[in-house]
C-alpha cells in the first residue's frame, strides 16, 4: 500500500482534524510544494504540451535540494514519483554522455520507488531502450566508485535486486547477462578453473572460442566487457572491505550494517535463479564471501541478526543441491557422492604432501567428515601448512617462498571444514522440523515480520519470482512463506482469545480466567495416552495422542462450535502463568506475553471427540450420539517431532511442557489448513516424479513458454466431437473465420447439431518462415453432422442442450481445452468464463467417457456456480460429485457431498430394481429377479437380452419391413405402456425401429446402472461406500483448492485418479495451493496420467488475499501461478466479448485488456436500453469535499473512514430506494474495510429499520465483491491524503467491473484525476460533470431510452448536506402517498440529516 510509506501512527491513535500528520501527504501539501510548481511547470501532461526545454540544472537541484538534503525523505521521492518525473523529464532527456550522475541517482530512486509501491516500474524504458545498457554501465561504475555516499551505494544495490528479479524482460536479461555468463570464470583461481572445465569440456571450448573474439576488439571494447566480466568479483571485495571495517563492539552507522545487508540479499537473489547462478555459484565459492560473513563482526553483534538470518538463507541456495550444468536436481546419491569426491580429494593431498595426515588420509570417509573430527586432524596444523592444503585442493592461490599467510587461521579452518563437513539434506531437516509454531517462533519479529511493512528495508525471507531452480526449491520456498504467513494469523488469533479470557493470578498462584473467549476454553483434564514407536529409520515417534478435556458451560450456539470440531481440524494448546492480579485490564498497547504469562504453545489435530464409552465418534452420515452434561472430551494427535524435542528438553531437566496446559483454542476452519498444506508439501518432497513431463519446466519457469500447448505436443487429436457447443451450422461458420470448412452432407436439412470436427494437419505448421514463398497454409476443418442415438420414449430420455452462442474466441478456449496441454483462458468480467469452463467439461465427458475430471476453484461460490452450470447439461447425475463442506449452500435440492450420492446410488438402486421388477412383469417371467444387482443382471442376460435378439434376427428374416411389424413383433411393448402415447409414430419403418432401438438402450441403461451399483451391496460401511464413488463412479469431482490441500494424503490413501483437471479462479488461488491439487494421485510407473489442465481466471483482477503485507510486498506472496505463467509468456485464449455492463460502463475497465468489446445482447435487451430511472447519466464520479474540515480519518492503523461519503452514499441509496429501484439490484462498494463498517453504522441510524427504505442487497468491500455483480453499485473511494491501494489497477478494475447498468463513483476528484496507473478510467469518468445530476420526478422504471437526455433540465447537487437534506425533504412529501399505498398506519420518522457547521 502506497500509504505504508508514512511512518505507522501508533495504534489506537485518533488522525485529527485540522493539521495533517507529518505521516501523510495531503493534496494542500502537493499543491503547496516546490516539486508540484516544478512539476507543473516543466514535466505535468500541461507542460508537456507546450514541449518545455529541459534544463539540467533542475535535475541537480531536485536531486540536491529534495533528496540529499531530505535524507532521502520516502515522502519526496514519492512525490517525484507521483508527478511522474521519470517518465516525463529524466528519461526522455536522458543522454549516456552527458547526463550526471544525479540525472541516474534520480532514476534509480524512482525505479526503486515504483517497486516499493508495487506499481509498474519499466515500462517508460521502453521509449528509447537502447539509452538503457549506458545507464546500465554507469549504474556498476558507481557501484564500484567512492563518490557517492553509502546510503547511495545501498539504493544502487537495491536497484541492482530488481534488475536480477525482472529478467524475463529483453530490455533487463541483456545487461544482466553480461554480468553473470562464462567469463566471469577469468575471476576464478587458475587451478579451479582447470577443476571446473575438466568437468566440463565444452565451457573450455566456450571459453576459448570467447577469448579467440576479445582479441578483435578494440581497446574500449574491451575495456567494457573486461569491465563487465569482473564486476560482480570486485562489487563483492568491496562488500567485504566494508564488511571488514564494521567493528565487533561500539557504534557503527545504520548505513553500513544495510548496506551489507541488502548486498546479501543481492547474492540471495542471483543464487535463487538458475541462468544468474549458473557461473557465479562458483565464483562466489572462489571469493569465500559467505564464511567471511559468517565469521565477520557484524555477524556477532545484537543490530547484525537480520544479516545472519540472511546469512542463513544464503547458506542454503550456495549449497543448493543441483547440478548448475544441467540444472537437474541432484539426488541423494548423487549429493553423497559429490561430498565423498570432496573428502577424497582432500585425503589425497594429505596423502602425498602432508605425513602429519596420514591417519586422516587412510581412515574411511564417514570417520573423518564430521566438523569434530576435521577439527582434530587440521586445527594442529600451522597457518602457513592450512594455507599449503587449502591451495593443493584449489581454494587459495597459492604462497611464495617464504611467504606468510595473509588469512587468518580460524578463517581458513572454518573455509576447510565448512567445504568438507557432513551436512543434513534439505529434505532430512524438512522431514525433521514440527510443522506446528511455537511460542519461540510466534512473537519473533524477525522471523514474522510486523503487520505494518513499510516495503523499504529487507527481510530474511524467501521470494516468489518466476523462475525456481528445482522442484525441491519450488516447494521449500513455498513451504516457508507458507509456514511463515499462517504463523501471522496464528498469532493474532491467540492474542485475540487469549486477551479476552483475562488470565488473572488466583490467590493460590494459579490461572484465574475473568473473561470468554469463543474461540478459546479452559482445559480441565490433559493426558497423552499413545506414544507409538518409531518407523524403521526414524527417531521420532510414529504417532503421539492425547485426551483434553474441556467443560463447556458456554450458550448451545457456542458448545455445539465445540462439539461439531471435525477431525483433521486444528487446535492449540496453551500454557499461562499469569502474573497480573484478579481485575487487571488488558492494554492493547503493550507486548501480550508479559500481560497474560504465556509460556507455552502447541499444535495438534483433532481426532475426533470421544462418546461415554471412551470411544472416538466418528464421522459419516449417521446422527451423532447425544452426550448429558458440560464435559466433552476430544482426542487429538499431537507433533511427533515436537514431542521427541520437547521431551529431550525435559530430559535436560526442563519442566514437561505437557503438564502444564490449561487452554485450548480453535480457529475457524476456512483459516486453519495451514497443517495440512505444509504436510503436503513435505509428503511432495519424499515423492518422486510428481509433476508430468509436459509441465515439469514450465512450473519452474524454464524452456519454451507455449511447450505444453496443444499445437506443440504430439499427443494432439485431430478429430473430436463438439458434442452442443454449436447452435446451428450457422454458428459453425462464424465461430472459425478464416478456416475453409468442408462439410461431409450438402442436403441443409441433415446440417444439424451435434457435429464431429476434424483439422486439418497443415493448420499446424503455423506460420510461413521469413524468406519462403508460395501461399500460407490453409485452415480446414472438416465437419460430420451425426445424430446422437434414441434414447427411449419418456420426455427425461431427451439429452439437455447447450443454449450460449459461443463467439469465435470462446471457441477457442473451448478448443484447446479438449486438447492434451496447458490451457490458459484469461477471462475478464463478464466474459462468460464459468459458461465455457462447463462446456469444455461436458466436451471431454462425451469424447473420453472413461478419463475423470477434477474441478477445483477458489471459493465455495464459484464452485456452486459451476455445479449448477453443469447440471444443467447433458451430464448422468450419478457421475457428479463434490466434495467438501460447500455444498450445502449448492442451490438445489438434490444432495451432491459424497453421503449425499451415497444415498442417491442406493434410492437410485431401489427405483431400478422395481424398474427390474415391472420389467419382468410385463413379460412374465416367473421367481424373485428384482431382489439384487447380481439377480438383476442374470435376468437381464438371459431373459432381456434373448428376447431383444431374438426380435432382431426375426426383422433380419422380414421380406417386407414395415412399421407395423417392429411394432406387433417388439417384445416390451407392455414395460413402455407407461411412456407418452403412442410409443411407435407407425410413419416408416426406420423412425420406429429407431424408437425400438431408443427404448432398449433405455433398458439396457437400467441393467448397466444396476451392475455398477452392485458394489454398494458388497460394501456395507458408509465409508467404504463413500470411497467406492470416489474412486469408481464419479467421473466430474469438485472442491475446492482448501479442500484438496486438506485431504490430500486421504484422497492419495483411498487410490484417488484422475485425468484433467479445470481450475476455475486460478488467478485468485495461491501458489502453491494450485500446485496441491495437480498432485492428488500418487505417480504411476514413474509417470504422472495427468493429460489436460485448464485455468481459467483474470490476472489483472484482484490476487490472492496475503494479510501480511511483508509477505504480499516483500516475497511477492500474492502472485499465483497463473499469473507467473502469464509473465513467462504461456500462450492464453484471451476471452474478448464482455455481456454484463453497459457498453459506456465496460468503457471503464476495457482498456486494461488486449481486446475487449461487447456481446450484442448489452445492445439489444431492453434493460441495457433504458437509462437509469432519477439519473442524468449511467454512471458518474460525484466529487466529495471535506465535511466540517474532514476527509478521510484513520481512528486505528490502516482503518480508513470518510464520513462525508459515507453519507452521501447513503442519501444516494435512500434516494435511489424513494425513486422506486428495488434495495436487492443496488450494493454498495468500498475499497476500505473502515468504511465498510461506517457505512453500515450509517444505514442502521438512518434506513433500515424504514419499511420503505430498508438496506441494500450487501455493503462490503470491493476485495470481498470479487466474482460478484448487481444492476447498480455505489462505490466509495474513501481517501483524500494519498491514493492508497486503489492504485494497484487491478483492484481499480474490480471496482469498475461490478455494476450491469449503473456505477456512481464517491471520491475526492483532484485526488484520483491525478494518479497516473488510474488516468485511463479517470479521464473517462471526468469527462461528465462531478456534481450529482438528478431528476427526482422520474420513478423507477422510466420509459426514457439510454441515449436520451432527461425530460426536465437535472437537478444538480451542490454537496453531501446538499444531497441529504433534499431527501429528507423528499421522504417527507412521499411518505403520505406511500402509506396509502402500501396501507400502513403510520410511517417511520427519518433521522435530522448531517448538516454543516456554521
Amino acid at each position: 500500500m502506497s500509504e505504508a510509506v508514512a511512518k505507522a501512527p501508533v495504534p489506537g491513535a485518533k488522525v485529527q482534524s485540522g493539521p495533517k500528520g507529518v505521516g501523510t501527504l495531503t493534496v494542500e501539501q502537493i499543491q503547496e510544494d516546490r516539486i508540484t510548481q516544478l512539476a507543473a511547470e516543466l514535466w505535468s501532461q500541461e507542460a508537456m504540451k507546450s514541449g518545455p526545454t529541459f534544463r539540467p540544472e533542475i535535475v541537480e537541484e531536485v536531486y540536491e535540494k529534495e533528496l540529499v538534503s531530505s535524507n532521502f525523505s520516502t515522502k519526496r521521492i514519492m512525490m517525484l514519483e507521483f508527478s511522474q518525473y521519470l517518465e516525463n523529464y529524466l528519461w526522455p532527456n536522458y543522454v549516456p554522455e552527458k547526463s550526471t550522475d544525479s540525472h541516474i541517482m534520480s532514476t534509480i530512486l524512482i525505479v526503486n520507488e515504483k517497486f516499493r509501491e508495487r506499481v509498474p516500474p519499466w515500462a517508460c524504458f521502453k521509449k528509447k531502450p537502447e539509452h538503457f545498457g549506458g545507464m546500465f554501465y554507469r549504474v556498476l561504475q558507481m557501484t564500484l566508485g567512492s563518490s557517492r555516499s553509502l546510503r547511495e551505494q545501498k539504493f544502487l544495490i537495491v536497484f541492482l535486486i530488481h534488475c536480477f528479479r525482472s529478467i524475463e524482460l529483453d530490455l533487463l536479461r541483456e545487461q544482466v547477462q553480461r554480468l553473470v555468463s562464462l567469463p566471469i570464470w577469468t575471476c576464478l583461481l587458475q587451478g579451479k578453473r582447470d577443476e571446473l572445465f575438466k568437468s566440463n569440456p565444452k565451457y573450455k571450448k566456450f571459453f576459448n572460442f570467447i577469448k579467440k573474439s576479445d582479441a578483435k576488439l578494440d581497446p574500449e571494447q574491451r575495456q567494457k566487457v573486461e569491465f563487465e566480466r569482473t564486476y560482480l568479483h570486485n562489487v563483492i571485495k568491496k562488500y567485504i572491505d566494508i564488511l571488514n571495517s564494521i567493528p565487533e563492539k561500539g557504534d557503527v552507522p545504520t548505513e553500513k550494517v544495510m548496506y551489507c545487508e541488502r548486498f546479501v540479499e543481492f547474492l540471495i537473489d542471483i543464487e535463487a535463479q538458475l541462468p544468474t547462478r549458473r557461473f557465479f555459484n562458483d565464483l562466489m565459492a572462489d571469493t569465500h564471501v559467505l564464511t567471511i560473513s559468517l565469521l565477520s563482526n557484524l555477524a556477532r553483534r545484537e543490530d547484525g541478526t537480520l544479516f545472519t538470518e540472511l546469512l542463513e538463507m544464503l547458506k542454503v541456495y550456495a549449497e543448493f543441491e543441483i547440478d548448475e550444468g544441467t540444472g537437474e536436481a541432484l539426488t541423494v546419491h548423487d549429493r553423497i557422492d559429490k561430498h565423498y569426491d570432496r573428502v577424497l580429494a582432500l585425503q589425497k593431498v594429505a596423502f602425498k604432501h602432508f605425513p602429519d595426515l596420514h591417519q586422516f588420509a587412510i581412515t574411511n570417509v564417514a570417520s573423518v567428515d564430521t566438523r569434530q573430527a576435521l577439527e582434530k586432524y587440521f586445527s594442529p596444523l600451522s597457518a602457513n601448512a592450512l594455507h599449503e592444503v587449502l591451495y593443493r585442493i584449489n581454494m587459495l592461490p597459492a604462497l611464495d617462498d617464504g611467504q606468510e599467510s595473509p588469512f587468518d587461521k580460524n578463517f581458513m579452518l572454518e573455509l576447510l571444514i565448512r567445504e568438507h563437513e557432513r551436512k543434513k539434506s534439505q529434505l532430512e531437516q524438512i522431514n525433521e522440523m514440527p510443522l506446528y509454531p511455537t511460542e519461540d517462533v510466534i512473537w519473533d519479529e524477525n522471523i514474522v515480520p510486523t503487520e505494518y511493512y513499510s516495503g523499504e528495508g529487507t527481510l530474511a525471507l524467501p521470494k516468489i519470482n518466476l523462475q525456481f531452480l528445482t522442484l525441491h526449491d519450488y516447494l521449500l520456498r513455498n513451504f516457508n512463506l507458507f509456514r511463515l504467513e499462517s504463523t501471522y494469523e496464528i498469532r493474532q488469533d491467540i492474542e485475540d482469545a487469549v486477551s479476552h479470557m483475562k488470565p488473572w493470578q488466583a490467590e493460590d498462584g494459579s490461572a484465574y480466567f475473568g473473561g470468554w473467549a469463543r474461540m478459546a476454553q479452559p482445559i480441565a483434564g490433559f493426558s497423552v495416552v499413545e506414544v507409538a514407536k518409531p518407523h524403521v529409520g526414524e527417531n521420532h515417534p510414529a504417532q503421539v495422542r492425547a485426551d483434553v478435556t474441556l467443560t463447556l458451560s458456554v450458550v448451545p450456539s457456542i458448545k455445539a462450535e465445540w462439539e461439531g470440531l471435525r477431525k483433521h481440524d486444528v487446535a492449540f494448546l496453551i500454557t499461562v502463568r499469569p502474573t497480573s492480579k484478579i481485575g487487571t485490564k488488558y492494554d492493547y498497547r503493550s507486548p501480550f506475553i508479559p500481560q497474560v504469562g504465556l509460556m507455552y504453545v502447541r499444535g495438534c489435530e483433532i481426532e475426533g471427540m470421544l462418546d461415554a464409552e471412551g470411544k472416538v465418534i466418528e464421522e459419516g452420515p449417521e446422527p451423532k450420539p447425544e452426550l448429558s452434561g458440560e464435559m466433552r472430551t476430544f482426542r487429538v494427535w499431537l507433533d511427533p517431532n515436537q514431542y521427541q524435542h520437547d521431551m529431550a528438553a525435559t530430559e535436560d531437566g526442563q519442566q514437561d511442557v505437557y503438564e502444564t496446559f490449561n487452554v485450548l483454542m480453535r480457529r475457524k476452519p476456512k483459516e486453519n489448513n495451514f497443517k495440512a498444506v505444509l504436510e503436503t508439501i513435505r509428503d511432495l518432497m519424499n515423492t518422486d516424479c510428481v509433476v508430468p513431463d509436459w509441465l515439469h519446466d514450465l512450473i519452474l519457469g524454464y524452456g519454451s513458454p507455449d511447450s505444453a500447448h496443444y499445437s506443440q505436443l504430439e499427443n494432439n487429436y485431430r478429430t473430436l466431437d463438439w458434442n452442443d457447443t454449436f447452435l446451428s451450422m450457422e454458428h459453425l461458420y462464424q465461430s472459425f473465420p478464416g478456416y475453409n470448412i468442408d462439410v461431409s452432407t450438402t442436403d441443409t436439412s441433415k446440417q444439424v447439431a451435434p457435429f464431429r470436427l476434424t483439422f486439418s494437419q497443415e493448420e499446424g505448421s503455423g506460420k510461413r518462415k521469413e524468406g519462403e514463398e508460395g501461399p500460407a497454409p490453409v485452415k480446414k476443418i472438416y465437419v460430420e453432422p451425426h445424430v446422437i442415438p434414441n434414447r427411449g420414449p419418456y420426455p427425461y430420455s431427451m439429452p439437455k442442450k447447450n443454449s450460449i452462442p459461443f463467439t469465435p474466441t470462446q471457441i477457442e478456449a473451448i478448443r484447446a481445452g479438449m486438447q492434451p496441454g496447458l490451457t490458459m483462458v484469461v477471462g475478464p468480467p463478464g466474459t462468460g468464463k464459468t459458461d465455457v469452463a462447463v462446456q469444455i467439461i461436458s466436451n471431454i465427458y462425451h469424447n473420453f467417457p472413461d478419463q475423470r475430471t477434477l474441478i477445483v476453484t477458489h471459493s465455495n461460490q464459484a464452485l456452486n456456480q459451476l455445479f449448477e452450470k453443469i447440471m444443467a447439461l447433458d451430464i448422468a447425475e450419478r457421475h457428479l460429485l463434490r466434495l467438501g463442506h460447500g455444498e450445502e449452500s449448492l442451490e438445489t435440492e438434490k444432495d451432491y457431498s459424497r453421503y449425499g450420492r451415497v444415498n442417491y446410488v442406493l434410492a437410485q438402486r431401489l427405483e431400478l430394481l422395481q424398474e427390474v421388477q415391472r420389467l419382468q412383469e410385463s413379460l412374465k417371467v416367473a421367481g424373485d429377479v428384482s431382489y439384487t444387482c447380481e439377480t438383476a443382471g442374470y435376468f437381464f442376460i438371459y431373459q432381456v437380452l434373448a428376447r431383444w435378439e431374438e426380435f432382431l434376427a426375426n426383422i433380419r428374416k422380414l421380406k417386407d419391413r414395415t412399421a407395423e411389424k417392429v411394432k406387433e413383433l417388439f417384445p416390451f411393448s407392455e414395460f413402455f405402456k407407461n411412456a407418452p402415447p403412442p410409443v411407435f409414430k407407425g410413419r416408416s419403418y426406420a423412425e420406429d425401429m429407431d424408437i425400438a432401438e431408443g427404448c432398449f438402450r433405455h433398458i439396457k441403461k437400467i441393467f448397466t446402472q444396476l451392475e455398477e451399483y452392485r458394489a454398494f451391496e458388497l460394501l456395507r460401511s458408509g465409508s467404504d461406500r463413500a470411497d467406492y464413488l470416489l474412486i469408481k463412479e464419479a467421473k466430474i469431482i469438485a472442491m475446492t483448492c482448501t479442500h484438496a490441500a486438506l485431504k490430500r494424503r486421504d484422497l492419495v490413501n483411498v487410490g484417488f485418479k484422475f485425468d484433467n483437471i479445470m481450475m476455475e479462479e486460478a488467478a485468485q488461488i495461491l501458489e502453491i495451493e494450485t500446485f496441491i491439487p495437480l498432485l492428488l494421485q500418487n505417480p504411476e510407473f514413474k509417470s504422472n496420467r495427468l493429460k489436460r489442465w485448464i485455468m481459467i481466471g483474470d490476472h489483472h483482477q484482484l490476487p490472492p488475499v496475503i494479510k501480511n503485507m511483508a509477505f504480499q510486498k516483500f516475497s511477492n506472496m500474492e502472485q499465483s501461478l497463473f499469473t507467473r505463467l502469464v509473465r513467462l509468456g504461456v500462450p492464453t485464449v484471451d476471452l474478448d466479448a464482455q455481456g454484463r455492463a453497459r457498453a459506456s460502463i465496460a468503457s471503464l475497465y476495457t482498456w486494461r485488456y488486449k481486446k475487449l468489446g461487447s456481446l450484442p445482447h448489452v445492445f439489444t435487451y431492453s434493460e441495457y436500453k433504458l437509462a437509469n430511472a432519477a439519473f442524468a447519466f449511467d454512471y458518474q464520479l460525484i466529487n466529495v469535499e471535506d465535511f466540517n474540515g474532514q476527509g478521510e480519518s484513520e481512528p486505528n492503523p490502516y482503518f480508513y473512514q470518510n464520513l462525508g461519503e459515507a453519507e452521501y452514499v447513503v442519501a444516494m441509496f435512500m434516494f435511489m430506494r424513494l425513486m422506486g429501484y428495488p434495495a436487492e439490484k443496488i450494493s454498495i462498494l468500498t475499497t476500505y474495510n473502515g468504511q465498510k463498517h461506517l457505512i453500515r453504522d450509517v444505514i442502521q441510524q438512518r434506513c433500515s429499520k424504514n419499511p420503505f427504505i430498508g438496506r441494500p442487497y450487501t455493503v462490503t468491500t470491493v476485495d470481498r465483491y470479487q466474482g460478484q455483480q448487481n444492476d447498480y453499485i455505489l462505490l466509495s473511494l474513501v481517501r483524500t491524503r494519498t491514493v492508497g491501494h486503489l492504485r494497484d489497477v487491478r483492484r481499480l478494475v474490480v471496482a469498475m467491473s461490478r455494476a450491469r447498468l449503473g456505477l456512481y463513483v464517491f471520491a475526492r476528484v483532484s485526488l484520483f484525476s491525478n494518479c497516473f496507473e488510474l488516468t485511463p478510467a479517470f479521464n473517462r469518468l471526468c469527462s461528465r460533470p462531478t456534481e450529482l445530476h438528478i431528476d427526482p420526478n422520474e420513478n423507477f422504471p422510466t420509459a426514457r431510452k439510454a441515449d436520451e437526455p432527461c425530460q426536465r433540465p437535472p437537478m444538480v447537487i451542490q454537496d453531501m448536506p446538499h444531497m441529504a437534506q433534499f431527501v429528507f425533504d423528499l421522504y417527507n412529501q412521499k411518505v403520505d402517498t406511500l402509506m396509502r399505498i402500501r396501507n400502513l398506519p403510520s410511517a417511520g420518522k427519518l433521522s435530522e440529516p448531517p448538516k454543516k457547521k456554521t
